[in-house]
């Protein structure tokens, strides 16, 4: 039986005629124990990887998961099916081809004595990264999206306007392809290097090398998928259409159906959801993905976070202290609101040319943010100062030593297997960064209309994106933390080109998502060297997949934003309706608050949260005090223990997620990567990961069911199981005199 803690196998210099598998002496070895620990010193260049079964489950992999992450996205409980699903659903499908298949070899005219098969023996473990790869690409390389269809989503759904097919299709593939640019042209520097080891891969190799060993227990992994998959799928039914309250679980609002507090304290989508908790796994993996594959320290720092800022700042900035008159609105919103309490009417700010009107926005006043929605962007700013500071004095020294070495080291074992391969030439990335580029500038010009975006500002991104892609990768690839700078880029450019809504997200999703799309392409670049994937089958399967499913992507997104009436409107919609945008929804506000108002009208001395701004100064002051504390004390270990930019940013999911995404995924983490790891270890190794994909795959499956089956036709239940979580309350304000429509007045 295969487990998830392998050790290298022997390494003795050894050839054999029937395999020719490679390995070397134990001095070229890799530098990085847990890489020794992880990844085969074996390689077998007579593998085939370009096989008929790989392009079937890849280009399947990649529509399917395109198709569901995207038509998840409008849901208000996402979810995001990730490649892992796809790693373990796809091995059993890839034997089945492999004994079916016939074996008949024959030739294609046009590549000269080359023999094709459509089975070209046993389905082995490089067929299996490259379809996983592909899949990868499905769900916008863990994205789940690609994060430019959010662009075309508030045009259409939120300020009521148009784009064109042509426009947002080109958009969304130029912002995903120009991050492929970046990481070709960095390759070099951050995947073939050893001390460059990308902690986060080597839990896919862990888990490629445990599917692919012999598996002869009575219940196998497929048939335990199997199973899994059926329970999840049936299931999904009850919470998901039968008796959709399940969802969410609040108790308190239950009990004090009159009381706005006790519903703000136990709503676990508008409030503070204390004792709230759901038996549907789309709210326990819909904002932080699936607690199954996170191990136990993370879910213990996003816990401590989690309760510092929910539990503890906003009840006294809300309650206590009254924050910014935080009672007028409500606790827990992404809205924006008029200093009455009342929603804000952004279209009612927005001129002919999509720019504000500042007349309109005189007579509407300032802009206000629910307590919690601030405390949001404050602890974004601290996270992001903390983020830098952190990496700087705790891991500076280490990464730049081993950037160094990463110069003078010998080529590890990884590297020197690689060079069997015909490396991809720098050209190709060259070429396909200009085409990208140009692209770009073209839709920047001739449909300027649309993007806003001036031709100077893709430039200043893509300036931005290309010299932040080298330190956020070496960071990522040595301390497996990647900073978040979304906040910085809408900031810059809400300073320099204020009232302008989309041209302030086209710069953000240029500048920063190219770089983490960048940062998503390098991972997968050192999945595949540490797999010994040809690097040119590599280069194929992610362009490819990059283009098939960013297409896919603006055409389920099309299709929905035009057939489902009054899409992401939450407040046109049903009580009950599924369909309400949250991930939209705070990407609008962003675009509200950043570009159409303009930071110094909300944040600086035009508005009324200039003092979040101090955030900043205490987030990158933090990490340096406990590393002063560290130096001063070197026996205490708990010292560098404190995580700050994980403490800070432990909330970063909320808004759109909410306290009860988070309670269930705690609880639901804690037992899987605490107790059952620790006293049930050999069962946690053999089906955790298979289990967390089942669960996805089932619900994803029952909820393209539904939608086809009785979404469409509108065949709706409605009884109290199916009207929501009964908190109705807790989006009311709670100071004197404010007067909300279906709230009492204080």
């Amino acid at each position: 039986m295969g487990t998830l803690e392998l050790e290298a196998p022997p390494t003795t210099t050894t050839t054999t005629n029937n395999h020719k598998n490679s390995t070397v002496e134990d001095d070229d070895d890799s530098p990085i124990e847990e890489v020794r620990l992880t990844v085969s010193n074996h390689d077998d260049p007579t593998m085939p990887v370009w096989t008929f079964r790989m392009w079937f489950l890849g280009l399947i992999s990649c529509c399917l998961l395109s198709f569901l992450n995207q038509f998840f996205s409008y849901r208000t409980e996402p979810l995001i099916i990730t490649q892992i699903t796809v790693q373990v659903a796809t091995l059993p499908i890839g034997h089945f081809m492999a004994a079916v298949l016939p074996t008949k070899q024959f030739r294609i005219p046009g590549f000269g004595t080359r023999i094709f098969s459509l089975n070209p023996g046993p389905f082995n473990m490089k067929e299996h990264v490259l379809i996983t790869i592909f899949a990868n690409a499905g769900c916008a390389f863990g994205n789940g999206s690609a994060y430019a269809v959010g662009i075309v989503d508030i045009i259409v759904a939120f300020y009521r306007r148009s784009i064109s097919f042509v426009a947002a299709w080109l958009l969304i593939i130029t912002t995903q392809v120009l991050g492929y640019g970046w990481a070709g042209l960095l390759r070099k520097y951050v995947v073939e290097p050893a001390h460059m080891w990308w902690p986060s891969t080597l839990v896919q190799v862990s888990l490629f090398r445990a599917l692919h060993e012999k598996d002869e227990q009575r219940m196998s992994r497929a048939k335990f998928f199997v199973i899994a998959l059926v329970c999840s799928f049936s299931w999904y039914l009850v919470p998901g259409y039968l008796f959709t309250t399940l969802t969410s679980i609040s108790w308190i609002c239950w009990a004090f159906s009159k009381s706005v507090t006790a519903q703000q304290i136990g709503s676990g989508m508008r409030g503070l959801g204390i004792g709230a908790f759901t038996l549907d796994w789309s709210a326990v993996a819909s904002f932080l993905f699936s607690p199954l594959i996170s191990p136990f320290f993370s879910i213990v720092n996003v816990f401590m976070g989690y309760v510092l800022i929910i539990y503890i700042v906003i009840p006294i900035a809300y309650w206590g202290l009254d924050t910014y008159g935080a009672r007028k609105f409500p606790i827990f919103s992404s809205h924006l609101f008029t200093a009455q309490g009342q929603k804000y009417n952004i279209t009612a700010i927005v001129n002919d040319k999509f720019e504000i009107d500042m007349g309109k926005y005189d007579e509407q006043g300032r802009i206000h943010l629910s307590m919690f929605f601030a405390l949001t962007y404050g602890f974004g700013f601290a996270t992001i100062a903390s983020t830098i500071t952190h990496v700087g004095f705790f891991y500076g020294r280490e990464i730049y030593d081993r950037f160094r070495a990463s110069y003078k080291e010998k080529e590890d074992v990884h590297t020197r297997l690689m060079r069997k391969y015909k490396d991809i030439p720098s050209w190709w990335f060259y070429l396909l960064l200009a085409v990208t580029i140009a692209v770009s500038l073209i839709l920047c010009i001739a449909l300027n209309k649309q993007v806003q975006m001036p031709w100077w500002g893709l430039l200043f991104a893509s300036g931005i994106a290309f010299a932040f892609t080298l330190p956020i990768s070496i960071i990522t690839a040595t301390t497996n933390q990647t900073p978040g700078l979304n906040i910085i880029t809408e900031y810059i450019m809400g300073i320099i080109y204020p009232g302008r809504p989309i041209a302030n997200v086209c710069f953000k999703v240029y500048g920063y998502m190219s770089m983490a799309q960048a940062v998503s392409f390098l991972s997968d670049f050192k999945l595949g060297h540490y797999m010994k994937i040809p690097p040119r089958s590599m280069f194929l399967v992610q362009f490819i997949g990059t283009m098939i499913a960013g297409t896919i992507n603006i055409a389920v997104a099309w299709w929905l934003l035009y057939s489902i009436e009054n899409i992401c409107q939450d407040d046109l919609l049903p009580p009950d309706s599924p369909w309400t945008c949250p991930g939209d929804r705070v990407f609008f506000d962003a675009s509200v608050i950043w570009g159409l108002v303009g930071p110094k009208r909300i944040f600086g001395s035009l508005g009324n949260y200039s003092a979040m701004n101090w955030f900043f100064l205490g987030g990158a002051i933090g990490p340096i005090i406990i590393w002063l504390f560290h130096k001063a004390f070197p026996e205490k270990s708990w010292i560098p223990l404190i995580n700050l930019p994980v403490l800070l940013g432990a909330t970063g999911a909320m808004p759109p997620a909410t306290p009860l995404n988070y309670n269930s995924w705690i609880i639901v983490g804690t037992i899987f990567n605490f107790f059952i790891f620790r006293y049930r270890k050999k069962w946690w190794q053999r089906y955790n990961y298979i289990l967390s994909a089942a669960l996805d795959a089932g619900v994803a499956f029952m909820a393209v069911l539904l939608y086809f089956s009785v979404g469409m036709e509108n065949k709706e239940l409605n009884w109290w199981g199916t009207n929501g979580e009964h908190c109705q309350l807790a989006s009311c304000p709670t100071a004197k005199g404010i007067e909300v429509d279906g709230c009492p007045v204080s």
